[in-house]
């Protein structure tokens, strides 16, 4: 990650990675379409149309992950600045992982600046779109926030050269930890761990576990806009790639795997058929019903939240939750690896 190049007014500073971004996505098809069963991953759908879809799918009636986590941040989100401050008070600043539009992110940050006034908001995403419309977001009602966007998925060798004065306040928000296998997501937070210091804290956020009904409905809307968003990475990739995928020739499906406490989305062949994909010059055949997989979205018990947490090196703290536990958000903090493990030495003591 070494160019840095202003996208636009509203953002002070973008970083963007060497990586070609063509011949990641060609490696990713690679892979996935040769796997069997086959698979995409989900950080394909975020181009700028995806980016858009999906900002739209945030504001449908059925998905209710959006709404109920921005009313968690509004009833308490000075409560989580202090609470993440510390007895210190120390000054804070903020990197979101997974940045998107921002819009519940400003909420915080507002609370963040009538303590502090001044702040610096880190955002990173795979978007470069999404990263636009955070920056203006906050610039926009927050003046005094300096942004310094980063454009890149989150990988383990990634460095992210964070401020070195005062607290920092990772955000993850959104529940995107949920898409994520559960050895990956300790993986991510591991890797996220490594680059905060102890006394720095995570606002983590979370889909909880609930009846089936309202879970199928936020992945398979009436309007059939989540339909257009996984459909929309066939799009992206018969522009980036040369490949032909025929939209109409597949069908979104979202489904409740109870097993595995989690929401998948998938795309179901409608018929026998061979996709040519000219930038890797591959053709794979699939068969009537067979399944791109393109998501799975975890739901959590607070359980599952705050052994994910100790696993990664963070010790929970305070939970905040809607009226119905639909949705949480948890402050977690980095604790010294070495009082760690004198704690796991008293326990087995014991």
């Amino acid at each position: 990650m070494n160019a840095t190049t202003a996208l636009d007014n509203s953002i002070d500073s973008v970083t963007t990675p060497i990586a070609n971004g063509a011949s990641a996505v060609a490696r990713a098809v690679l892979e996935g379409l040769s796997a069997k069963p086959k698979f995409l991953p989900s950080w394909l759908f975020y181009d700028a149309a995806g980016s858009r879809l999906f900002e739209a799918i945030t504001q449908l009636p059925e998905y209710y992950l959006t709404s109920r986590e921005h009313a968690i941040f509004t009833k308490h989100s000075a409560e989580m600045i202090a609470a993440a401050a510390g007895l210190g008070k120390q000054e804070l600043s903020v990197v979101e992982l997974g940045a998107g539009s921002a819009s519940k992110t400003v909420v915080l940050l507002r609370a963040l600046v009538a303590t502090q006034r001044h702040a610096t908001y880190i955002p990173i995403d795979v978007s470069e779109a999404a990263l636009h419309w955070a920056s203006k977001n906050v610039r926009a009602t927050l003046p005094t926030v300096v942004v310094q966007a980063v454009c890149s998925e989150i990988t383990r060798e990634q460095l992210l050269n964070l401020p070195q004065d005062g607290r920092m306040l990772a955000l993850y928000i959104g529940s995107s930890i949920g898409n994520f296998d559960p050895a990956d997501a300790v993986e991510l937070l591991l890797w996220l761990r490594s680059q905060l210091r102890p006394g720095d804290a995570l606002l983590l956020g979370t889909d909880m576990v609930k009846a089936k009904t309202p879970l199928v409905a936020a992945y398979n809307d009436g309007a059939g806009v989540t339909a257009d968003f996984n459909k929309n990475i066939l799009t992206r990739l018969n522009r980036e790639l040369g490949s032909n995928f025929a939209l109409d020739a597949f069908e979104h499906r979202a489904v409740w795997n109870a097993s595995a406490s989690r929401m998948e989305m998938h795309l179901d062949s409608k018929r026998n058929q061979i996709v040519r994909v000219e930038a890797i010059d591959r053709s794979f055949a699939l068969k009537r019903g067979e399944s791109i997989h393109t998501e799975n979205s975890y739901k959590f018990t607070a359980e599952i939240v705050e052994d994910m947490l100790l696993k990664s090196g963070f010790v929970l703290e305070q939970s905040w939750y809607d009226d119905d536990r639909w949705f949480g958000v948890h402050l977690a903090r980095v604790v010294d690896s070495d009082s760690m493990m004198d704690d796991d030495a008293e326990e087995a003591a014991a």
